[in-house]
């Protein structure tokens, strides 16, 4: 008896957490219905019948957001029925569409301000549209990113519901396999995202450095980090300080241009770029608690002694180097 209470409490209690999370799912959803019925119904739908934008710029700017709005309509009547398992496996079905919307979104940016730039009656036709009172100060670049914070909420609530869940109920499989669809698609949108982060830190750098002889726009090539490091020379000569930029497949040395340059005072002059899969790196000291330390970085005719004197940053360095090594060889 006391093991047949222990598991009608397990799974009483599961079906509080349940329905609570179940509610609070509806309750969001229909939060962010209104949020896109905002975009569908003040911008999409009265542009398509003015005719302010051509067709393919308008389905540029929006992508698939009037099928997600659709998408979500059906989840919401599903959800306010109780139909959790067979609500989610349908809307399941629609998941892609986060990717599609996702792969569009720096498209969408660019050509929104572009016509911004250009077309005066979208222009002001906007700027209408966002004064109204339902708008609540907000502007269409605030809700173009919703459906991709949604996504990520998403995550949260499917898979709570899993986990509060009888996994001998009827709906357990539904459920399970709307969390694998979710989770194939929300990494497929995270790496467009990484990736798009990725092509920003390149282009970052590229401008940062002085001329076109170092080519950081490669294909294939993934900003690490970057950061102030002493260089102790061979000889006796005094520390040098320099910034350092460690990519996937390269390192790269640069020092400050002169500040009363006309045009570089701001920028990096290139001193060498080191490939990384001939590089073996070594921590010279900064084992200890010991304040700052040393790496030795040896390529095929170079050894570089790198210092810092704060002991954190330099084992950050340490492990980043060696990591991206060691992905480079393997």
């Amino acid at each position: 008896m006391v093991g047949a209470n222990t598991v009608e409490d397990q799974r009483a209690r599961w079906e509080r957490k349940r329905c609570r999370t179940a509610k609070e799912l509806l309750e969001t959803e229909h939060k962010y219905l209104e949020q896109l019925d905002l975009v569908v119904t003040y911008f999409v739908t009265i542009l398509k019948a003015k005719g302010t934008l051509k067709p393919a710029v308008l389905q540029t700017i929006f992508g698939p957001l009037e099928s997600i709005y659709s998408a979500s309509n059906v989840l919401s009547l599903h959800l306010e029925r109780g139909n959790l398992g067979s609500g989610l496996e349908n809307f399941c079905q629609n998941l892609d569409l986060y990717g599609h919307y996702a792969e569009n979104l720096e498209q969408a940016n660019k050509t929104l301000k572009e016509q911004l730039r250009k077309n005066k009656s979208f222009r002001r036709f906007k700027k209408l549209q966002e004064t109204r009172p339902q708008f609540q100060g907000r502007e269409l670049e605030d809700l173009l990113p919703l459906p991709l914070q949604r996504l990520q909420q998403y995550k949260h609530f499917f898979r709570d519901l899993l986990e509060n869940t009888s996994p001998d109920s009827a709906e357990y499989q539904k459920l399970a396999k709307a969390v694998k669809t979710l989770s194939e698609v929300s990494w497929w949108v995270q790496d467009i995202m990484d990736k798009r982060q990725n092509s920003l830190q390149l282009l970052r750098v590229q401008k940062l450095l002085k001329g076109q002889k170092t080519q950081i726009l490669t294909p294939g090539r993934w900003y690490i980090r970057e950061g102030w490091l002493l260089v102790v020379p061979t000889k006796g000569e005094e520390l040098k300080r320099r910034m350092f930029f460690l990519f996937s497949d390269i390192f790269i040395a640069a020092k400050p241009c002169h500040p009363l340059h006309p045009l570089n005072s701001h920028k990096l002059a290139c001193q060498a770029v080191y490939p990384l899969r001939q590089c073996t790196v070594d921590k010279v000291f900064g084992h200890t608690q010991s304040q700052g330390g040393l790496l030795s970085l040896s390529f095929p005719h170079k050894t570089l002694l790198l210092m810092s004197s704060d002991q954190q940053d330099i084992n950050e360095w340490y492990r980043s180097l060696t990591a991206a090594v060691r992905k480079l060889k393997a």
